[in-house]
């Protein structure tokens, strides 16, 4: 019988993790890179900003989104050609079958860096995976630009970096959260 291998303390174990080579498991979640959106479908929802209401919409998607430094032009293609073919309102029959463009549904876009919180180390909240104002702003507006182009009409936003207060009826409630990177 063969004996089974066994690692030397000077072996250092590695993971590639989307291009990146890591030596430590604490490393991993460093390298995983990637866009994330939380997709609520509703029967209403607002965003109100210093009193006012800055978008409104009736039944659709309330769609939170957060950037990374590096997300890609090929991200935000895939992720909103994902919200609008999205199955998650009800045919007919009652399956959800149906996308927001489907059932002549709308959407609200609304920016929080807070998805990207980390909790791993104490109980504040880091940010440090988000990406910064000025690499996050210019994603944003191209998502809102390739968002509403998908989906054929015009979308209804909040404000970048603003105090909002979002109001929404969760329809279901449905709430999906999809990861660019790992395209799920």
């Amino acid at each position: 019988m063969g004996e089974t291998p066994r690692r030397g303390k000077s072996e250092i174990r590695s993971w590639l993790i989307n291009g990146t080579r890591v030596t430590q498991p604490s490393e991993i979640e460093i390298a995983v890179n990637f866009m994330r959106v939380v997709i609520q479908r509703v029967s209403e929802a607002n965003v109100t900003i210093a009193g006012g209401v800055k978008a409104k919409i009736a039944a659709g998607l309330v769609v939170l989104a957060a950037f990374e430094a590096s997300d890609t032009i090929e991200d935000l293609e895939w992720m909103s050609g994902k919200i609008v073919r999205l199955r998650i309102f009800d045919d007919e029959s009652g399956v959800m079958n149906r996308s927001v463009q489907e059932v002549s549904g709308e959407i609200l876009l609304v920016s929080q860096f807070t998805l990207f919180a980390g909790t791993r180390r104490g109980n504040r909240p880091s940010y440090s995976r988000s990406a910064p104002p000025d690499v996050a702003v210019p994603l944003y507006e191209k998502f809102i630009n390739r968002l509403a182009s998908d989906f054929g009409k015009p979308i209804q936003t909040g404000e970048f970096g603003a105090h909002m207060v979002v109001s929404l009826s969760n329809d279901g409630p449905v709430t999906i959260i999809i990861d660019s990177k790992q395209r799920e």
